[in-house]
């Protein structure tokens, strides 16, 4: 229910039609590409181009081919278009693209402004949300500004209500402060498989409200901002990397005796892993 009905309100929010034809590269296995992409054009009769992998020459190469109109990607892979695009205006056909989501990591403002102008993309909607929450909770609209779509991740989906709160002592805050965003409504998730413990945690102790580990805000148009991330997951392209897990394969390097990974901003990527590393005596590694 909660992915059918998320998928459905996200195709509305995009103004998917059954003339549109997506071209998908995020995975299906990941909730961007089965609920955000698969679903919502299940729900509106459009037509899925998948590709298994991607490069920009060979997608933007389908866009031309198949007459793709609507796009969904990390803003790294936005990223990779504009960059072909730039080096080779000539060389391939993208007027018929219109509309798409960017979500999965920031998406500043020039970036916004360049998907528009420079991938014909004007109906480009920018989404927050989570696996844990079907995933989207709040999108912009098609019609929204630049300077809107680029600083902020739009309204509530419909179904989908938000508080916010002091992380510290869990009291609700007033409108406008910035506070760890909670969510609650039909989207949410049952629990972690096999985690009741994890799975209670994430909730506050009421039981109804699911925090997210990320701070925002919303002011008093409704719209959401996202801030800093209370969890240490570093999201590098949209896919969510532990740094513990990679600390503990850096430290079974014979040459190295204690490693801390930290999430490093990146343009293209949104954030890339750096990491301090101390060595054995006497020791030292390559970067590679």
């Amino acid at each position: 229910r909660n992915i059918v009905n998320n998928g459905k309100i996200i195709g509305d929010r995009m103004d998917i039609s059954t003339a549109d034809r997506m071209m998908i590269q995020v995975p299906m296995f990941h909730c961007f590409g089965m609920v955000l992409s698969m679903t919502s054009m299940m729900t509106h009769g459009g037509t899925l181009c998948p590709i298994p992998y991607f490069s920009p020459k060979s997608s933007l190469a389908c866009v031309n081919d198949e007459k793709i109109t609507c796009f969904n990607g990390v803003p790294t892979m936005f990223i990779g278009f504009i960059e072909e695009l730039k080096k080779n205006p000539d060389k391939y056909e993208v007027s018929c693209m219109s509309k798409g989501i960017t979500a999965g990591a920031p998406c500043p403002e020039k970036m916004v402004r360049e998907i528009e102008e420079i991938m014909h993309m004007k109906n480009i909607i920018i989404c927050y949300g989570l696996t844990e929450t079907s995933p989207c909770v709040s999108g912009t609209r098609v019609d929204d500004p630049v300077e809107v779509k680029g600083n902020t991740v739009g309204h509530l989906m419909p179904g989908v209500e938000v508080k916010f709160i002091d992380p510290e002592t869990l009291e609700d805050l007033p409108m406008g402060e910035s506070g760890e965003i909670c969510v609650k409504g039909y989207s949410l998730m049952m629990g972690y498989l096999n985690d009741p413990e994890k799975t209670k945690g994430t909730y506050t102790p009421d039981g109804v409200w699911m925090r997210t580990g990320d701070i925002g805000s919303m002011d008093e148009n409704g719209y959401i901002k996202i801030g800093d991330r209370l969890k240490d997951i570093i999201i590098r392209s949209g896919e969510n990397i532990s740094p513990g897990e990679v600390e503990k394969v850096l430290r079974a390097h014979p040459a190295i005796a204690d490693a801390y990974v930290i999430g490093v901003k990146d343009y293209k990527y949104g954030e890339i892993v750096g990491c301090f590393c101390r060595y054995n005596d006497g020791m030292t590694v390559s970067a590679e």
